[in-house]
């Protein structure tokens, strides 16, 4: 393949909750523009995007996948995402760097909590989207339900594209509402186009009110179209599509198509909504980046013809090397060309640049703005990091990367794999920035932490299978936070003689209780006369961080502090940047004592459908975990309940809820917010 126009790329990511289809209808995406001849299945191992053995296994997405094809003039590159809360971080990147996305709905379930996660990570990064309610062939699929849906929970403004053709198992195919056509889906082997034909009678009603709803959208955008309309005049397809457009790229509506991607329906459409609706990335807006010497924000246009800036979104150890995710905003990269990681200030060479199919590769020489590629030789890029030209630093804004909830400690089963372990843990930590490494001090174990038990059951797990290093794995573990209750005013004075030179440091600040969520703040005080070089507020500053990581009694990170330096005289002869930094931590750690410190637990959201003859025996058993129950809303025979459960509560949750249940009922679960931690865990950790 050819670098193709600008105009025609669509770099687009597939989101949604846990089996909603996504690689489903990657699979379809895929087969239909020719670039595979084999449909292969998730619930077989065989999809395409699903190439992990253990994504095969588990029948789940677990990393995001990156493919490139083509259908007609348009050019996709592809993302398909996970939908588990424990993969989040692979969401949120691929979004960092995705001009618009699809994303997909279940008929029968309609809007779950992941659907609403991945949908609010669109919205913080402005990402115009288009919609597919899939299973419409499934017994209980209600597409208006999903519209409904989608406007009370998501605040969106859907727009119907089609209307269907039949129900759950009589579903055959979808109205265009814009051509006014019906249209029917072949089977693999009898052609890739849809078949057109006139709207039968029986739907003409619901055609015309449906399109009048399309008509009075597009009017927001187009001024011309609703005059048109008063006066009788006929709206061209056209026409509707540019200002439904417009409407789009400014993430104010999204256009819904409906489908059943196991049986290969209303996939082309949907294709066709994503060369229509989704921008190239001509259109999104420019990126700003910061010049690190300057400090001044700069605009870069996509322009092939610009300075060279690119975001490392996601790395890969392949066979122990680096494979680097590239998302390029401005500039050309060729082969073999020195390039600087802003981020970390090295120069690196990208040795060899591919474009990629799933884990497969096209060796590429030259590489333009706009596209998604990967490089390797990048040896020190992680993720977020910026790439750009060694005379023209930028930095781009970086990633939200959400901290990890629970812990396991592993130890190896052999001494020989020993030595293994860490560089292999490091390699896992290249591709994951939500995966955590760290050695117990006391006992000498290595302490993993992650997003959820899936998150640690899969690290585990490759690590056995791909790095061959058996372990041994203790119970999973809640990753508490510290805080501290009441402000306190420290005063701290240290001076030390080191091989006869004095190092010494003093320093006046003030601990600050925050709300919940703030995280730690370090600041000068205001309207105070502060005077102290950038060198030791830089060394201040990293003193305060770093005690804050390491807690004040348990050994838990600190957190939602305000640490405010009042005072920092230097000294000629007495203050150094070692002697400060020195009465910084030993203050810190005096303060923090006498603030009144308390540990915080991690409170998860949790959604739980299950039919209604259990939901009596389910809600009582979370009222025993402390839970909350927050909501409950009845989904025909089901009942969705919604509730607040301390993650200490929820270990082997799955297996309870299936007794409870007779195996008829799941949940989902995710971070919420942190809690003061009960009477019993304050006593374990020494808080009373």
């Amino acid at each position: 393949m050819s670098s193709p126009p600008l105009t025609s790329i669509r770099n687009i990511g597939i989101i949604s909750h846990i089996d909603a289809g996504k690689t489903t209808v990657s699979e379809r995406i895929l087969y239909f523009s020719g670039k595979i001849h084999k449909i292969g299945e998730v619930h077989e191992g065989t999809a395409t995007m699903d190439w992990m053995e253990q994504e095969q296994q588990r029948g789940i997405t677990i990393t995001a996948s990156n493919t490139t094809c083509q259908w007609g003039k348009f050019w996709l590159n592809l993302i398909d995402t996970p939908g588990h809360i424990d993969f989040t971080i692979e969401v949120e990147r691929s979004l960092r760097v995705l001009d618009g996305a699809v994303a997909i709905f279940s008929a029968v379930e309609g809007v779950q909590p992941q659907s609403e996660s991945v949908w609010h990570q669109a919205d913080r990064y402005r990402v115009p989207r288009i919609c597919l309610i899939n299973k419409m062939d499934r017994i209980g699929a209600d597409y208006k339900m999903v519209l409904s849906q989608l406007e009370e929970r998501l605040q969106a403004r859907p727009i119907l594209l089609q209307i269907p053709i039949g129900n759950e198992s009589d579903f055959s195919g979808v109205i265009d509402l814009l051509s006014e056509k019906a249209l029917t889906f072949p089977e693999p082997g009898e052609g890739d186009l849809p078949m057109a034909n006139p709207i039968p009678e029986q739907f003409l009603v619901d055609v015309q009110e449906a399109r009048e709803k399309i008509i009075e959208t597009a009017a927001d955008f187009d001024d011309s179209i609703l005059n048109d309309f008063l006066e009788g005049l006929t709206i061209e397809k056209e026409r509707l599509e540019s200002a439904l457009r417009k409407g789009v790229l400014a993430c104010q509506i999204q256009p819904v198509f409906l489908g059943a991607a196991l049986r290969n329906k209303g996939i082309q459409p949907l294709m066709d909504g994503v060369g229509t609706f989704l921008p190239s990335p001509l259109e999104t807006a420019a990126i700003e980046a910061r010049n690190p010497k300057t400090d001044e924000m700069i605009t870069l246009p996509c322009d092939p013809k610009g300075p060279f800036c690119a975001m490392a979104f996601k790395v890969l150890s392949d066979e122990g090397r680096k494979l680097t995710y590239l998302r390029l905003y401005s500039g050309t990269l060729k082969v073999g060309e020195n390039i600087l990681n802003c981020s970390r200030q090295v120069t690196e060479k990208a040795a060899r640049l591919f474009r990629m199919h799933s884990h497969k590769r096209e060796r590429l020489q030259e590489v333009f703005a706009g596209d998604i590629v990967t490089a390797t030789g990048l040896k020190e890029a992680l993720t977020g990091d910026t790439l750009c030209a060694p005379d023209f630093p930028l930095i781009l804004a970086g990633l939200n990367i959400p901290a990890p909830v629970v812990s396991i400690a592993v130890e190896t089963r052999g001494v020989e794999d020993r030595e293994k372990l860490l560089p292999s843990l490091e390699k896992l930590q290249w591709e994951d920035p939500t995966f955590k490494v760290k050695e117990d001090e006391e006992t000498g174990q290595t302490i993993l932490s992650g997003m959820g038990e899936l998150h640690l059951e899969v690290v585990t797990n490759r690590l056995e299978k791909e790095f061959g290093i058996p372990l041994k794995t203790g119970r999973p573990q809640v990753v508490y936070r510290e805080t501290i209750q009441k402000p306190v005013k420290h005063h701290e004075k240290f001076q030390i003689d080191i091989e006869g030179k004095a190092q010494g440091g003093e320093i006046l600040f003030q601990l600050k209780p925050l709300e919940r969520g703030s995280g730690v703040q370090v600041k000068l005080a205001e309207n105070e006369k502060i005077e102290i070089s950038e060198e030791f507020c830089t060394s201040l500053k990293t003193s305060f961080e770093r005690s804050c990581e390491a807690g004040i009694r348990s050994g838990y990170p600190l957190t939602d502090v305000e640490i405010t330096i009042m005072e920092a005289p230097a000294v000629s002869g007495f203050t150094t940047d070692v002697g400060l930094m020195a009465a910084a931590q030993k203050g810190f750690s005096t303060a923090a004592s006498k603030a009144s410190p308390t540990l915080l637990e991690p409170i998860m959201s949790l959604e739980i459908v299950t039919p209604s003859e259990y939901a009596g025996k389910v809600m009582s058993s979370l009222q025993q975990k402390r839970g909350r129950v927050e909501g409950f809303e009845s989904r025909g025979n089901s009942e969705l309940i919604k509730a607040q459960v301390p993650l200490s509560e929820m270990f082997g949750y799955m297996t309870e809820l299936r007794s409870a249940t007779k195996g008829r009922g799941t949940f989902t679960m995710e971070f919420s917010h942190f809690s003061e931690a009960p009477k019993e865990d304050l006593e374990r950790f020494g808080f009373l």
